[in-house]
Order: structure tokens, then sequence, then C-alpha cells
């Protein structure tokens, strides 16, 4: 882990740089002050036809100089402004020796323009020209990427902005697009064939002896029944700071990208997370955060102090600085291993003070799937009781962020696991390999754990999913965690954002009571790094996911592995079963949190094949997708 800055590093780290002089190089490149900051504009370009040109370049982020796959000679990629009712052709050249493809994240449009090979179109080949034509029926904040092998890690991705026809309803007197990545001199190739070898590679953060004298992390006999389980607490993220530099608008921390404001002003920031495995936690101390639309649909405004932002995910918020002063926009990454770090400012060449990384979390037995259990495991997991019911009310606002652990149960996992008692379910033998089951982290066989009687592995509880090596561990009692603010998130002490809060300012288009409901099962397994839904890689799919047009389909996402997934499907928005009904909040992505479940409701109302995937580009790019198929009624009776 990274060094963390004491009071006194960070007062002489500021009286450096305000003699104009460069930080220590003996402090952690993400925490260093410098002197001035990058004022730079996004690369814009607008109108009826763009020309977009993907190809290699090189590129130089915090002084260090390292190869990229950009559009139009830039990363992130120009950003592209348009307006609701235009119409719009986009010419993608592409100059690179290997196949490419373009897909307009969270826009409505015709299926053979999203932008997917080997699902919507054929991709684009090598030294040729594809255009995209569709009209913009929305508006809002949304973003670009490739969707071809692993060319987004390498640069491939960039903003979008579609203003309204009208005024706009969200009004500010200035704004900053903010978008998010994570970078690595290291060619994403080798990152997953790395990952494939030991599925912990890039985790520098694993309990130690000296933590463990120390008093911190989990107790010794929590860590033993952790370790008989094969399970890590510490694997939160696949890819970390230990190889990635966290970026904004496409530079580092110490490059320190600057937006400025006049104090007093309403500025408007359009946060776009456009990183390939990174789930950021979004704060800027000193400033109240106002959430204003989520995945470009607006929201009634929710005032917070901090919020996850998952991969794919876009938020817009309202900040309103009144003081002369620097703020600093803080990212860090959900394992705590490292920072995208920004500055707001009334001048250039204004810093404020860097906080130092916090304590990163543990994964506990709520994010092992065990979640209708009340629990008092140790570490700094999701100690927190249950969410409320989807269907209850949102908790108070002044309550996000800050819960209480609830009174232990008759018998807990922790309790079972010492022998002074058991739970109901008896260990199942592995139908593939007809072993009992076992793992590490994102799966593993609880029974194994000094007694502890609960499979991880108890497909009797989750039909759905195929019995393949794909599946490590299966939630055994996985909640609704929606309600709840993200790993690592639970004790703050201050406002987090939850998806409960969002509520849609317009009423929703069908608020119709779902035909069927449909379960989804999100699978791992971490030692062999494959992933999948229910069971099935991609490559092992034998037929899409039907949908008849105008179907209403109530999904639920279940989560049987240890990490957040952040789940997009192409084509149409969905509403969040939280209890707010015809004002659901619309998204495109959603965060399931480890061990847990989230729940919408969809209208498939665009004919056509559709993406259906983990936006984790590795877990992607090892199986963890699907293609949803649309059709007509009377195609499909026939």
């Amino acid at each position: 882990m990274p060094g963390v800055l004491d009071r006194r590093q960070l007062l002489c780290g500021a009286g450096l740089a305000s003699g104009g002089l460069a930080l220590s190089a003996s402090l952690p490149a993400w925490a260093q002050i410098v002197s001035s900051g990058v004022v730079k504009s996004l690369p814009t370009v607008s109108g009826e036809d763009i020309t977009l040109r993907i190809g290699h370049q090189m590129v130089e982020i915090d002084g260090k100089r390292s190869h990229a796959i950009g559009i139009n000679g830039t990363v992130p990629a120009p950003l592209i402004r348009l307006r609701e009712g235009q119409n719009v052709r986009l010419h993608v050249e592409n100059t690179l020796d290997e196949d490419s493809s373009i897909h307009w994240h969270g826009l409505i449009l015709p299926f053979h323009m999203d932008g997917v090979p080997g699902v919507s179109f054929p991709g684009i080949k090598p030294r040729s020209t594809f255009t995209y034509e569709f009209p913009i029926v929305q508006s809002g904040t949304y973003w670009y990427h490739s969707h071809s092998g692993l060319q987004e890690q390498m640069g491939l991705y960039g903003p979008i902005v579609i203003d309204p026809k009208g005024a706009d309803p969200i009004q500010s007197d200035r704004e900053h697009v903010i978008v998010l990545s994570d970078h690595s001199a290291m060619h994403p190739h080798a990152i997953f064939k790395k990952l494939k070898q030991q599925g912990g590679y890039f985790n520098f953060q694993k309990q130690t002896l000296a933590s463990l004298l120390a008093g911190k992390d989990q107790p010794a006999d929590e860590r033993s029944r952790w370790g008989a389980m094969r399970m890590d607490p510490t694997d939160v993220a696949d890819v970390t700071g230990s190889t990635y530099t966290y970026l904004v608008n496409g530079h580092g921390p110490r490059d320190n990208w600057t937006g400025l404001f006049q104090p007093g002003e309403r500025v408007r920031l359009r946060l776009i997370n456009a990183s390939a495995m990174t789930t950021f936690n979004l704060r800027i101390p000193g400033l109240e955060l106002i959430v204003v639309q989520a995945d470009g649909l607006a929201v009634r405004p929710v005032p917070v102090d901090e919020m996850q932002i998952a991969v794919a995910e876009t938020y817009d918020v309202i900040v309103q600085p009144k003081d002369d002063r620097a703020y600093t926009i803080v990212a860090e990454s959900v394992d705590r291993s490292g920072m995208a770090r920004a500055t707001l400012a009334p001048r250039s060449g204004m810093t404020a003070a860097v906080p130092a990384l916090r304590r990163r979390p543990l994964a506990d037995m709520k994010d092992m799937g065990m979640g209708a259990m009340d629990h008092g495991s140790g570490g700094h997991g999701s100690h927190h009781p249950q969410a409320a019911a989807s269907t209850a009310p949102p908790a108070a606002h002044g309550d996000r962020g800050m819960h209480h652990p609830a009174a232990p149960s008759t018998c807990t996992p922790e309790h079972a696991a010492m022998g002074h008692c058991s739970l109901p379910s008896a260990p199942s033998q592995d139908a593939a390999t007809g072993a009992a089951a076992t793992g590490s982290n994102h799966g593993g066989g609880a029974h194994g754990a000094g007694g502890m009687n609960h499979s991880m592995r108890d497909f009797s509880v989750a039909p759905e999913v195929k019995k393949t090596p794909t599946v490590q561990t299966i939630s055994p009692m996985p909640v609704d965690r929606m309600g709840e603010p993200g790993q690592g998130l639970e004790n703050v002490g201050h406002r987090v954002l939850v998806y409960t809060d969002l509520q849609a300012v317009e009423r929703n288009p069908d608020v119709r009571a779902p035909d069927r409901a449909l379960r989804v099962h999100l699978t791992g397994n971490m030692e062999r790094y494959m992933w999948a839904f229910d069971g099935e890689k991609l490559s092992e799919v034998k037929k899409p996911i039907a949908f008849l047009k105008d179907e209403r389909v109530r999904v639920t996402l279940v989560n049987d592995t240890m990490m957040g997934h952040p789940i997009h499907l192409h084509g149409h928005f969905f509403e969040l079963v939280t209890g707010h009904g015809a004002y659901a909040p619309r998204k495109h992505t959603i965060q399931v949190q480890p061990g847990g479940t989230a729940t919408f409701d969809v209208t498939t109302d665009a004919v056509g094949d559709w993406a259906f995937h983990c936006h984790m580009l590795y877990h992607m790019h090892a199986g963890m997708m699907q293609v949803v198929s649309v059709r007509p009624r009377d195609e499909a009776a026939a």
C-alpha cells in the first residue's frame, strides 16, 4: 500500500508548494503536491458530421511516457457534444492493424448502431471506416468506448454530453466534465495473463503477521477461520494501485488537472467512470455534492458528502464553492490502493491539501452472501444491518453511511464456525469434480472452517446456475443491498449516496407490473480467473436471453462472488426497484454489491440483439457477458 501522509508531511508539502518547489520525491506519487496544475478543457467535437480517427499514440502521465490507443490524438478521446433532436453521423476510421469498434454507452439507438462486434455489427476492420448514424433522442451525460478486445484499457474511451432541446432544467454557472479512468504501462493482455495465473497477483495489501501483532485487521481466530475457507478478505479489487495510475481527464495525481470557478458559482460536474476495472469513491472535502443526474437522467436533488461510482456509471453533481480557495477532488479506488486527484480552484496554480488514503476495507460474512444473518465479523466490511426491503421507503438522508450493527442472532456464521451451533445446509459435492467445494476468496468451502456447516456451493439454492468450474461459490443467503453504501463506506461518518436515495424527476414511461421475473447469478472462480452469468461463460452459451418486444420483466441479479460487479444492459434503461413506484430511478448500469442482490424492472422495447455484461473489462473478457435478444411478438409466435 502506498505510504500515508501524516500532518507534518502535509504541512511540509503545502509549504513547499507555496514556495514553488517540488514536493520531496520520498512521498508517494499520488500525494505529491505541485505548484501548478493542468488547466485544460477536453478537446470537443460537435455537429451533424463528426470524424473520429482511432490510432496508436504516446501519452505522458505524471512525467512518464507510455503507449496508448486514442482518438484524434487524445486520451481520453474528444468530448462529443450533441443536442437532443439532431441526427448525427459519426465516421470512425480505424488506423490500427486490428479490428476496432465504438460503443455509445447509454445511448438509445438502433441495435445495428450499438457497436458491439459479433452482436450488433461485424466491427471496424483495419484501415477502414464505419459510419454510425442515428437520431439523438435523449439528453444528459454519457460516454463512448471500444468494445473490441482490451482496447478500452489502452485509452479508447471518451465523454459524451447531450444538451436538451430547450433550456436545461439543471441550472449552473459553469460545468466541468470529469472523466475518471485507470492507466497502466503494462499491456492489458499481460495484466490478464497474470490474473489468470494468480487471481490476487496485484493485491499488495494482504494481512500480515505485523498487522496481527499490532492488533489491526482481523483477529487471530477470525483469520484462522477465513484461512480454513481459503478466502482472503483483502481481495477487494483485481487490479490495484500497484500497477494502475488513476486519472482525471487523462492526467495523473501529480499532473493535478485543475478546473476553475468563481466563488459563489453553481458548478456542474459531469462525472464519468470510464475506467477498465476501478470502482471509485469520490468526495471533495469541504464541499457538499448535490446529485442531480444518474446515468444521464435527472433525479431529485440529493445532498451527499461522498459517492461510490461504479465502472461505466455517470453522475452529475452541483457544487457551490463559496470561498476563494482551492478544493481537492478525491477519487479513491475501492480498495484504497491509490487515488485519482484533481483540483477545483479560483485560479490556476492553486492547490489544496491531499488527504491520506484511508484504511482499506475488509470483506466480511455479508460479502460472502450470508447477509440474511446478523453477524459481528471483524475487519472493516459491511457491519450494518440488512438494508430495507426493496419496497420500503429509503432511510432518512441523515442516516446514510452511518449504520450501526444490530444485535447478534441466535446462530451466526461465526458462532457456527466455532461449533456453538449449526446452520441449516450441509456441504454439497461439486457435481463437476465430485470433490467438496473449496476455493480462495470469491469462492470457498465455508463448511471446512472449524465445524462451520454451511455450504458455499449449494446448487439447491440456485437452480438457475449451471454446475461448471466457473462457479466457485454460491451465496447461501444473499440480501438486497441497494440501500447500503458501497464497500468500505459503511461507517465513514458522513452522508454517502445509496441507490435508494435516487428518485426520478419525471414519471416513468412504463409503470406496468412485471409480466414475469428473471433471476441471473453473477458467478466466478477467482483461482482460475473465470467469470460468467449463471455459471456459463459467453463462449459456452448456446442461445441468448430471449425477450418479447414491450415485455415487462423484473430482473434480480444475485452476486455469488465477493466482489462488486457493475452490470450494463445495452439499448435500454431500467427502473431500480427501491420503493419509489412510478418515480423509480432509471439507469443503464447498476453495481451489485458483494454477496448481495439488486433488482430492476425493464421494458424490452428495443428490438434486436443487445450485449448484457459486467463492465469490469477483464471480467467481461473472461466470459461474464451474454446476449439479450428482443424479438417482435409476431416473429416470436411464428
